[in-house]
C-alpha cells in the first residue's frame, strides 16, 4: 500500500521526518517545526536562502522538459560501462535478498527525503543557525553542479543498459515506480549521483553539526543509501564517485558560508596589538 501512490509515500515521508527530528532533538517535534517556521520571519538570510534552495530544486523538476527541448542525442552510458564494467551486476548477485530489497527501497524513496527535511527541524531546534543556512547553501550546490551534467553528460541507469547484465530490484516492491516516481528524475540523469552526494553532504553537516545523535542517523541513512543505488541497479559506481566528491564540496562550502553569514563579526580580522 505504502508505494501505492505518490500520495502515500509523501505522507509515510512526513511521518518519518516527525520521527527523526524526534530522534534528533528528544524533544517534541512540533516545536522544532514551529521554530524552522519562526526562523523564516526573524533570519532574512535563512528566508533568502532557503528561497534559493525552493528555486533550485523547482527548476530540477523542469529539467526533464529542458532537457527534452534540447534534442541531446548524447549517450555516455557505454563509456561509464566501459570503466567499471561489471561492478554494480556481481554486487546485486551477491546480496540479493527478499529482506534486503524492501529496506533499500524504503531509504532510497523515503528516507532520503525525510532526513533532510528532519535535518532542518534538528538544526532549528538546536538554535544552530550556521547550519541551517549551510544545509540550504550546500543542497543548493549540489543540485546546481548537477544540473548541467544531466543536460550536457547523459548517462543512463545501470539496469537500463543490456550489456551491464543488471536487474531492477525496485519493481519487486514499488511495482508502480515509472509511472508514479520516474516523472521526478529522469532515466539518464545518473551523474553525479544525488542520492550520494546529497547523503554525503548531510553525513558531514550532520558529523560536524556537533548534535551526535544526527551524526548517528546520517551515518546510517548515506551507508544504506549508497549501498541501495547499486543494488536496486540505479547507479554506476562512477556516480556514486562522482556524487562522493560532490557532497563532500557542497559541505564544505556551505558550512563555511553558514558559519560566516550566522556570525559574520566573528570573521573580522582582529588587529594584532604589540606589547612593544
Amino acid at each position: 500500500m505504502l508505494y501505492d501512490s505518490m500520495n502515500y509515500i509523501s505522507a509515510a515521508t512526513l511521518v518519518m521526518a516527525i520521527g527523526l527530528i524526534w530522534l534528533g532533538t528528544l524533544r517534541n517535534p512540533l516545536r522544532a517545526g514551529w521554530l524552522l517556521i519562526r526562523e523564516f520571519g526573524i533570519n532574512r538570510k535563512f528566508l533568502g536562502l532557503f528561497a534559493l534552495m525552493a528555486a533550485i530544486l523547482l527548476f530540477n523538476r523542469y529539467e526533464l522538459q529542458i532537457e527534452s527541448a534540447m534534442h541531446v542525442k548524447q549517450d555516455f552510458t557505454p563509456w561509464v560501462f566501459g570503466i567499471e564494467g561489471h561492478f554494480v551486476q556481481h554486487l546485486q548477485q551477491f546480496f540479493h535478498s527478499p529482506y534486503i530489497t524492501p529496506v533499500s527501497v524504503f531509504f532510497y524513496v523515503v528516507v532520503f527525503q525525510s532526513l533532510l527535511i528532519a535535518m532542518l527541524g534538528i538544526f532549528a531546534a538546536d538554535g544552530n543557525k550556521a547550519f541551517l543556512m549551510a544545509a540550504c547553501i550546500a543542497v543548493f550546490i549540489n543540485y546546481a553542479v548537477a544540473i548541467p551534467f544531466y543536460l550536457f553528460f547523459p548517462v543512463n541507469e545501470v539496469w537500463s543498459f543490456p550489456p551491464s547484465g543488471t536487474s531492477f530490484y525496485m519493481l519487486e516492491v514499488f511495482p508502480k515506480f515509472e509511472q508514479a516516481y520516474r516523472p521526478l528524475s529522469g532515466i539518464n540523469n545518473c551523474f553525479p549521483s544525488l542520492h550520494t552526494s546529497i547523503s554525503i553532504t548531510m553525513l558531514v553537516l550532520g558529523i560536524r553539526s556537533g548534535n551526535p545523535r544526527l551524526a548517528l542517523m546520517t551515518l546510517v541513512s548515506a551507508v544504506i543509501i549508497i549501498f541501495s543505488i547499486f543494488y536496486l541497479g540505479i547507479h554506476w559506481l562512477t556516480d556514486s564517485v562522482a556524487g562522493t566528491l560532490l557532497g563532500l564540496l557542497a559541505a564544505s562550502a556551505g558550512i563555511y558560508w553558514g558559519r560566516r553569514l550566522a556570525h559574520p563579526k566573528q570573521q573580522q580580522v582582529k588587529p594584532i596589538v604589540s606589547d612593544l
